[in-house]
């Protein structure tokens, strides 16, 4: 990668949000822009940031692809609000849904939400706004395992040698694509956002849809949403760096009151890490797991079996799709 990383050690939060502010204001001129918000540290950073850069030429919506968390749109839409950014919330699940449709390959699928939020959703709101310009959060970590071939990242476009500008008609801004997570938090902090951001553990670009193994579908995500509640509030107390529920594609066997029961298995996932480049598995106790799986089985409809994953990364990877 020809991309230079500013270290977390060498990193000035406030220089670098002075710094990428002016980037933003001299690259956009006189123009219009536009970003989507997720939630996530570096989507909010970078709402932030365009925010102070361009004022009113700066536009943030929330796409509700159908993959988020439970409530998440309306909470993240609502918590912006309180700190003076107004986003709008866009509903697109179906055309998510159907760009997934009877799709398998976990490439296959990051292609087809690529493919639905940059030609479909983002293209449209382009010609609505009349923007010329996409800010988005893309950080050195998306880049580094996309051109390594590990995972391609949805938001990875230059530098697979696609050109937006060409393919979809605006020109994307990535202001924080020499930091690492832990970088941007710093910045996140640093410009005030509110520790539920700055603190949040990572979450995929593709949402749920890189969680759940096999086809994507509404009744899918259904379960894994639950499963990601459970799992949350069980786990955010560890401290780990990100805690996560997968679900598996093929039913196994259980029992519920002596008789079979052809279920789903969930796999949770929790980790150790600094920068997701490597991790390992958060040495979780029984007194932790065993309420964790009892609650999974419980109150996710058709839940039969629990798994914990206690391979690093490498060889494993932190998400599962």
């Amino acid at each position: 990668m020809e991309i230079e990383e500013i270290k977390l050690e060498e990193l000035d939060p406030e220089k670098f949000a002075t710094e990428k502010t002016e980037e933003i204001r001299s690259i956009v001129r006189d123009g219009l822009a536009i970003n989507a918000l997720s939630g996530g540290v570096d989507s909010s950073v970078v709402t932030l940031l365009g925010h102070r850069a361009l004022g009113d030429r700066f536009k943030t919506y929330f796409i509700d692809n159908g993959l988020m968390r439970e409530g998440e749109p309306e909470h993240i839409v609502s918590l912006f609000k309180d700190i003076g950014v107004s986003v709008e919330l866009v509903h697109a699940e179906d055309t998510f849904f159907g760009a997934l449709r009877g799709r398998t390959d976990p490439e296959e699928k990051r292609e087809a939400i690529t493919q639905a939020f940059y030609r479909d959703v983002f293209a449209e709101l382009v010609r609505e706004t009349d923007a010329k310009y996409l800010l988005q959060g893309t950080n050195y970590t998306d880049v580094e395992e996309t051109v390594a071939g590990i995972k391609r990242q949805h938001n990875i476009l230059e530098q697979l040698g696609i050109d937006p500008e060409k393919m979809y008609g605006y020109r994307v801004i990535e202001p924080l694509i020499q930091l690492r997570k832990s970088a941007v938090r710093k910045v996140a902090q640093s410009l005030g956002l509110p520790e539920e951001i700055h603190k949040r553990p990572p979450f995929p670009g593709p949402a749920l849809a890189a969680r759940i193994i096999g086809e994507v579908t509404p009744d899918r995500v259904k379960i894994v949403r639950k499963a990601t509640r459970i799992v949350e509030e069980a786990l955010s107390r560890t401290g780990a760096f990100q805690y996560l529920a997968i679900l598996h594609e093929d039913r196994v066997t259980g029992v519920r009151e002596g008789k079979r029961d052809y279920g789903f298995q969930i796999e949770v996932r929790c980790w150790e890490s600094k920068d997701a480049k490597v991790g390992s598995p958060t040495r979780l106790p029984y007194e932790v797991l065993d309420p964790l799986a009892e609650r999974l089985t419980r109150e996710v409809s058709g839940v039969v079996s629990v798994t914990y994953n206690i391979t690093p990364k490498p060889p494993s990877t932190i998400e599962a799709v």
